[in-house]
Formats: structure tokens, C-alpha cells, sequence
């Protein structure tokens, strides 16, 4: 249980400062131009998105097997959530509506979710090391 709460303690951790940087930060320009924010960002209820996410893949993560161990088996997960990310949030939203510049909107997302999902991955590495 304590590599659980480690895991989703640490997703939050890591992603929410992450989005807050990259989304509001230092490419909140781009992201006003895709039309990804309307009105005001609710950063609580993107805290809450985040701590969900964080305790969800905390639990799911001891139940995926692979075959592989460690590291290599951290980043399979996290391949394999990011996919599920990317499909169910960047290509969703360009489906949903018109965004301006689509492609620059895929590349910027697709470079967050790499980003996020690899220091996720770096962060389970170091949690389960040495289980199998």
C-alpha cells in the first residue's frame, strides 16, 4: 500500500506543477491561439483531474504484467497509458472541435504527454525496484 500512495503522491507531484508550467506557463500563448482554454483555467478542479488520475494509476499499475520488470516494465505502462491518454484527450478534442492549427495542437500535446508520462514512468521505476 505505501508504493501505492507513493506512486499517486508522486504523479501528483509531478504532473500537476508540470501542467501548470507548460500549460499556463511557457506555452500558455500557443494554447490561447488552439482555443484549448475558454475563459479562465479552474485550477482546483485541474488539481482534483490530476490527484484522480494519479490515485487510479497508482492502483492499476501493481496489477499490469508484462513480462518485464523494472524500468522497462514501468515505461510499458506508461507507454501504454499515455497512449490511452493521447487518444482520449488530444485526438478526442481535435475530433470534438475546431482547432486552429490541429497539427501544432497535436505536437505541443504529444510533447506534454512524453514528458509526463516518462517521468511517471522514471518515478515507478524507482518505487518498485527490485519487485517483480
Amino acid at each position: 500500500m505505501t508504493k501505492i500512495l507513493f506512486a499517486a503522491g508522486g504523479y501528483v507531484a509531478i504532473v500537476f506543477p508540470l501542467a501548470l508550467v507548460w500549460h499556463l506557463g511557457l506555452f500558455k500563448q500557443q494554447y490561447q491561439t488552439f482555443g484549448y482554454f475558454e475563459g479562465k483555467p479552474n485550477v482546483p478542479v485541474g488539481l482534483a483531474t490530476v490527484v484522480i488520475q494519479g490515485v487510479v494509476l497508482a492502483l492499476i499499475y501493481p496489477l499490469f504484467h508484462s513480462g518485464s520488470a523494472g524500468f522497462v516494465r514501468a515505461f510499458q505502462f506508461a507507454g501504454l497509458m499515455g497512449m490511452f491518454f493521447w487518444t482520449s484527450h488530444v485526438l478526442a478534442l481535435v475530433a470534438k472541435q475546431n482547432v486552429p492549427n490541429a497539427v501544432g495542437f497535436i505536437v505541443m500535446e504529444t510533447g506534454y504527454l512524453v514528458a509526463q508520462f516518462s517521468l511517471f514512468a522514471l518515478l515507478l521505476g524507482f518505487i518498485y525496484r527490485g519487485v517483480e
